[in-house]
């Protein structure tokens, strides 16, 4: 089985970070979302990876080589975005005839994947949700059989959403409905979607199943990416990264603080995660999420997202700041 992660997105919910990091590259925690699914498929036995790159994509890909070099990895470029049926149309050479789990770039979720991958059926990752209208969204019958599916319906007869898990067992079905909707040129809202060519493999009788998952972390907008960093904070249990008596410095867990930092005279957490060699004095910063080589002095954050290389000083409440950025609020 290979593995299948798009991640050519710009991201644009995310700007101005997303203009020079890739979303999935973004801290998270005190990882990254990418590296968050990478291990939880290798967790379960995954291997083989292929990446559907575009936007950035070398950063992914330079990424993904230094941290991961025991995996099997394919990198194929999606120049043109057309979504996200086009994006795994393009996988078809590099996977074959091999069964594939699809996990989009910007979806956590918790389940059992070993049992996932062990399952005799192709399935889908469902979650309820109270507005189903901005997602896939699954009907099943009485036996937790998928009888259709549809990409964000104005009026959904179902409140399962597909959460951009897929397990398929029949590639060879899923790649030849793909081909033909590109080739018919069937969009939904102006995209080619797998989930139309999802519908399409269970028109011609393949059987899907819905599997639940228990956590689905929407890491897309930088109100819920700090909401799913407090939540992950807590998971992981994380007090600080690693544990050093940081000068005239009260930490308030969960706290993730990378290597290298120089923090003094300052209040940290609860629910902020610290990226490498960044620098914060005078400072008060709690459910934010800081970048790397950042420097903050005499500031006072809160739900606030900062790039890397970012500059602050002064005082400030809630900021949502790029890379490579430099303020003076005095």
């Amino acid at each position: 089985m290979k593995a299948i992660i798009p991640v050519a997105g710009a991201g644009t919910k995310l700007r101005p970070h997303t203009y020079t990091q890739p979303k999935a590259l973004i801290p998270l925690a005190g990882r990254t979302i990418l590296s968050i699914i990478i291990d939880q498929l290798v967790d379960a036995g995954i291997t083989e990876f292929v990446f559907v790159v575009g936007y950035l994509g070398e950063k992914i890909q330079h990424y993904v080589e230094k941290k991961y070099p025991q995996l099997t990895c394919y990198f194929v470029q999606q120049n043109s975005r057309e979504g996200t049926g086009h994006a795994i149309a393009l996988t078809r050479e590099v996977v074959g005839n091999d069964e594939v789990l699809i996990v989009l770039g910007d979806t956590i979720a918790e389940t059992d994947y070993k049992e996932l991958i062990a399952s005799p059926y192709s399935m889908l990752g469902l979650k309820k949700v109270d507005d189903p209208r901005n997602f896939g969204v699954a009907e099943l019958n009485e036996d937790g059989q998928i009888t259709r599916v549809v990409e964000k319906p104005q009026i959904p007869k179902s409140n399962l959403a597909l959460v951009g898990v897929y397990k398929i067992k029949e590639t060879k079905q899923l790649y030849d409905c793909l081909q033909n909707n590109i080739d018919n040129k069937v969009k939904s809202h102006d995209e080619f979607q797998l989930t139309d060519a999802l519908e399409c493999m269970i028109e011609h009788g393949v059987r899907f199943n819905g599997f639940k998952v228990s956590n689905w972390f929407d890491c897309g907008r930088k109100d819920t990416l700090l909401e799913t960093n407090a939540i992950l904070l807590k998971k992981y249990k994380l007090a600080s990264n690693p544990v050093l008596p940081y000068e005239n410095t009260i930490i308030i867990p969960p706290v993730s603080i990378g290597e290298g930092c120089n923090i003094k005279n300052s209040i940290i957490g609860p629910n902020v995660a610290v990226g490498d060699n960044t620098v914060i004095n005078y400072s008060i910063v709690k459910d934010s999420i800081i970048g790397s080589f950042s420097n903050l002095y005499e500031v006072v954050l809160k739900s606030s997202l900062i790039g890397s290389d970012a500059n602050i000083r002064g005082l400030s409440q809630s900021l949502n700041i790029g890379d490579n950025t430099e303020i003076d609020l005095g």
